[in-house]
């Protein structure tokens, strides 16, 4: 009985990885960071992810208090935050916020004030889901673990 709870989360997981990498919303760079995750250092990978999406909230206010401001123009400014999320979403696999990145900038880049705004519309929409998912997915990589250290006693 115990056997068949932590193959049907680890099922789980392995759909939702594939659900997300069909989707494009990750790429291989996140299989290789799951690489990296071992019995020394079991939660690796959730641990990286929490600080991009720690460090990922404070870039995108500063992105949104830079596009609200009435006189807003300094995009070169802009430009050096959206280079650091998009470094920071290449490093953990988070292929569709990367590519939002890529042309929220290139809208910074013609000082294109409209263009901008869409972008991180978009960029705070693929944020949501990435973050969204990735907690489904650690929490049933969380229940798989404590599923498979469960022992019951027997009964004789």
């Amino acid at each position: 009985m115990l056997g068949l709870g932590v193959d049907r989360l680890r099922a789980d997981m392995n759909r939702l990885l594939a659900l997300l990498f069909h989707q494009g919303v990750l790429d291989e760079q996140f299989l290789q960071l799951q690489q990296l995750q071992d019995e020394s250092s079991p939660n690796f990978v959730s641990e990286v992810v929490n600080i991009y999406f720690h460090e990922s909230e404070k870039l995108l206010k500063n992105l949104r208090g830079f596009l609200m401001e009435r006189e807003f123009s300094d995009y070169k400014k802009m430009g050096i935050h959206l280079n650091q999320f998009m470094g920071s979403s290449s490093s953990i696999g988070a292929k569709r916020v990367r590519n939002v990145c890529v042309a929220f900038r290139a809208a910074s880049e013609q000082n294109n004030r409209a263009g901008c705004l869409r972008a991180l519309e978009l960029l705070e929409h693929e944020y949501c889901y990435l973050k969204n998912k990735l907690h489904e997915l650690f929490q049933i990589q969380q229940q798989r673990v404590l599923a498979a250290g469960v022992i019951y006693p027997m009964h004789n």
